[in-house]
C-alpha cells in the first residue's frame, strides 16, 4: 500500500532530520548569540541536510494522508524513534545495550499489534463542516485543559502533560493536512483559498513550539512516551470521527491495548538510552 510506504519514509526521514540538525547545533559555540547561532547553521551543510530531511518528511507525511487514512499513517510515524536509533548505531557506531533493542523490538511489535487489531479502513477526504468545528472546539479545550493543569503542577506530571497535549497537537495538525491534501486533490486551485491549509500551518508552529517547551520542561523519559502514545491515538479518534475512517472494535480491544501498552514501553526504554538523549534534546541557548 502507497501510504504506508509513504509513511515509514516519513519516519526515516524524520529520525535523520533529527540526527543531522541535532549534529549540525555541534558546531555553535556555547553562549552564541541568535545571530551567530543562525549563521553558523546556515554554513553547516550537515544542518541544512537535516532541513532537507525535514522538508522531505513532511511531503511524505503529506502524501501518506492523501493516499491513506488518518488512523493508518499517523500510528506508523512513532517508527521515528527505532529509525533515529539504527541512524545513530551506523553513522555514529554506537553500541545499545540488548534492553534497547528490546525496545525498538517491543515498539515494532507494539505497532504492529495495534494495526493489525485495529484494522484502520479509509473514509471520507472531505469532512463536513460541522466535524471540523467541533474536531477544533473539542482539540482547544483538550489542550487548553492539559495546558492549564500543568501550569498547575510540576515535577515529572508537567513533562507528562505538556507531552500529551503536544501529542495532541501534532495528531491535530495532521488531520488538517489530511483535509487540506483532500481539497487538493479535488482543486488544486481552491486550496489556496480553503481554511485547513493555513490552519494547517499555525497548528504545526504553536505545536513545534510547545515540543520545545516539553522537552525543556523535564527529563525525555517524562516526555518522550505521552508524546510518542498520544498523537496516533487522538489521530485514530480524528480519524474515525472527522474522516469516517473504521477501526475494529470488541474483542480485537484487548490486543489494541497490548499494543499500545508495547509501545509505551519501547517508547519508555529507547528515550532512558544516552545516545538518543543527546540527539532528540535541544540545545540550550
Amino acid at each position: 500500500m502507497i501510504s504506508v510506504l509513504l509513511a515509514i519514509l516519513a519516519s526515516a526521514c524524520n529520525a535523520a532530520a533529527s540526527y543531522l540538525q541535532r549534529r549540525g547545533t555541534l558546531a555553535v559555540p556555547d553562549g552564541a548569540s541568535a545571530l551567530t547561532f543562525a549563521r553558523t547553521l546556515l554554513r553547516r551543510p550537515i544542518w541544512l541536510a537535516g532541513i532537507l530531511a525535514m522538508i522531505g518528511g513532511f511531503l511524505f507525511q503529506a502524501g501518506a494522508l492523501a493516499f491513506g487514512g488518518l488512523s493508518l499513517v499517523e500510528p506508523l510515524l512513532v517508527m521515528e524513534l527505532p529509525f533515529t536509533l539504527i541512524i545513530i548505531a551506523v553513522f555514529s557506531r554506537t553500541r545499545f545495550s540488548a534492553r534497547t533493542w528490546l525496545a525498538v523490538l517491543a515498539m515494532s511489535g507494539g505497532l504492529a499489534a495495534l494495526l493489525v487489531a485495529a484494522a484502520p479502513a479509509p473514509g471520507t477526504s472531505m469532512p463536513p463542516a460541522h466535524k471540523w468545528w467541533l474536531t477544533v472546539l473539542v482539540v482547544v479545550l483538550a489542550i487548553g485543559a492539559l495546558l492549564g493543569a500543568a501550569w498547575l503542577t510540576g515535577g515529572p506530571l508537567r513533562t507528562v502533560l505538556l507531552g500529551t497535549a503536544t501529542g495532541f497537537g501534532f495528531a491535530f495538525t495532521a488531520a488538517l493536512i489530511k483535509g487540506a491534501a483532500g481539497i487538493l486533490r479535488a482543486d488544486p486551485i481552491d486550496v489556496l483559498t480553503s481554511w485547513p491549509l493555513y490552519a494547517m500551518v499555525a497548528s504545526g508552529v504553536l505545536t513545534l513550539m510547545l515540543l520545545q517547551v516539553t522537552l525543556r520542561s523535564g527529563t525525555l523519559v517524562a516526555a518522550q512516551p505521552p508524546l510518542t502514545i498520544s498523537d496516533p491515538v487522538a489521530s485514530m479518534v480524528m480519524g474515525a470521527l472527522v474522516f469516517s475512517e473504521s477501526i475494529r472494535a470488541g474483542s480485537w480491544i484487548f490486543l489494541e491495548l497490548l499494543g499500545i501498552a508495547l509501545i509505551v514501553y519501547g517508547a519508555i526504554g529507547i528515550s532512558k538510552t544516552p545516545s538518543f538523549q543527546g540527539i532528540v534534546t535541544p540545545v540550550q541557548e
